[in-house]
């Protein structure tokens, strides 16, 4: 089976998306700007697993990713008398917990060799996001979670206006010099799931960045559903009809690689930006490439296994709660890998996580998450929540989709055992947290 684009707004909503799924289209919260015109959020991965099928009873793995191009928002008029300029509701993103303050910038880059697989004709571009530990940050302003034009038609979208509703700002200061006394960062690189962008993953970036790594989000133009490029140029999900996840996850995986190679060059001293602009004070002496890391969610969780098999300077990688597609999980991968999966998804149900799981011949770990949907991996489990109260939306109908677990516990655990392991397989630092289970954590449990 494929997946498919949506061509038709009135297309049924998966099985599996259950009817939080349609809350959180009809709110327009914790998706892309491109969402909000009418394109699907990421949903729990694509449509054929690499081994056996899927099953629709499962929020992790429903039939396809589709939902409705378009859905009206909830109550427009109910929102527009309830609230005015003086006081929109400012959505907010948790704040990281590291010791290090954090810095950002944005890059574009431009894959000269490469043909954009989407769009003939055209080269392969990407814009990415650097959070750093960062000093001096006075006089640096905080990043937005979306830029201007895109954040604007995120809400506009929704019938709604600016007054309303005030996205969130990030923690990374932009331009903020580098902290360059902790000496060389390990690299960190993220990729999103399918039809999302590298936004959604802001909360868990920044935080391992105030711990001290380099955390570089990517957004796979083209795949997202809107990317904006400097000159306020948007591109949108272009992905033709009838493209298979094992397909998407090699162009996502050429993309890191690509990345990889970027960050080189600015170890080096270069400056891989297409409009070569300006990059944060002590960046080139902290890049540190021989230590590298990964991590994804959904699909991107996916593309994590099919990027280190492709290039073996990622040196671990951990995938949140996505299921595999192709061939990547019926090969051996040596090097660290973490599964870290929401309450009802794991290798006994997930038969691509079963094969892969085999296949793991260096250090393995597998844990779930008590009370976590398949969202609770993404800043959509944070925002979701908070747009829902204007519409007097149950709880009971946003734990469908979200789950159970409160979104700050679920951020706290998630931040603590990514660190966890990580610093244990780029900086050697010595942890039991990942030994087997905690009464500090009693939400995680060990699939053995």
């Amino acid at each position: 089976m494929k997946y498919r684009r949506p061509h038709h707004r009135r297309r049924g909503i998966a099985r599996a998306v259950g009817s939080a799924g349609v809350l959180a289209l009809a709110l327009g919260v914790g998706m892309t700007p491109a969402m909000a015109a009418g394109k699907s959020p990421d949903g729990p991965a694509a449509t054929k697993a690499a081994v056996g099928k899927p099953d629709p009873k499962t929020p992790w793995a429903p039939e396809n990713d589709q939902l409705p191009q378009q859905v009206k928002p909830a109550q427009p008029q109910g929102l527009a008398s309830a609230r005015t300029a003086a006081s929109a509701l400012q959505l907010t993103i948790p704040e990281p917990t590291g010791q290090h303050s954090v810095g950002m910038v944005g890059l574009h880059l431009v894959d000269k060799s490469r043909t954009d697989p989407y769009v003939p004709g055209t080269k392969r571009e990407l814009m990415v996001s650097l959070f750093y530990p960062a000093t001096a940050t006075s006089g640096h302003y905080q990043a937005p979670w979306l830029p201007s034009v895109s954040g604007a038609h995120f809400i506009t979208g929704h019938g709604m206006s600016t007054q309303q509703v005030t996205l969130p700002k990030t923690a990374g200061h932009v331009l903020a010099p580098v902290k360059t006394s902790l000496g060389k960062l390990p690299v960190l690189l993220y990729s999103s799931g399918l039809h999302s962008d590298r936004a959604v993953g802001t909360a868990l970036a920044q935080d391992l960045a105030s711990r001290g790594y380099l955390v570089v989000t990517v957004d796979h133009t083209h795949d997202a559903s809107e990317v904006q490029f400097p000159g306020s140029r948007l591109e949108v999900n272009r992905m033709p009809a009838g493209t298979h996840s094992s397909d998407t996850l090699k162009v996502r995986a050429a993309d890191m690689k690509f990345v990889i190679d970027a960050l080189g060059k600015i170890s080096s001293g270069g400056n891989p930006d297409a409009g070569k602009a300006k990059l944060p004070s002590g960046l080139s002496k902290s890049v540190d490439t021989s230590r590298i890391g990964m991590f994804g969610w959904s699909l991107g969780g996916a593309a994590v296994a099919n990027s280190m098999q492709l290039d073996k300077r990622i040196d671990a990688g951990a995938n949140l709660d996505g299921q595999f597609f192709g061939t990547a999980p019926s090969k051996d991968l040596d090097r660290p890998f973490m599964l870290f999966s929401s309450e009802n998804h794991n290798r006994n149900n997930d038969s691509s996580w079963r094969t892969m799981w085999s296949h793991l011949k260096g250090y393995r770990v597998d844990i779930k998450l008590k009370g976590a949907a398949h969202l609770s991996f993404s800043d959509y489990e944070y925002l979701v929540p908070q747009w829902a109260r204007l519409t007097g939306t149950s709880q009971a109908t946003i734990q469908q989709q979200y789950g159970t677990i409160a979104p700050n516990r679920a951020a706290q655990i998630q931040r603590v055992y990514l660190a966890a392991f990580f610093d244990k397989k780029l900086r050697n630092k010595q942890t039991t947290l990942l030994d087997g289970p905690s009464t500090k954590y009693p939400e995680i449990s060990f699939v053995r």
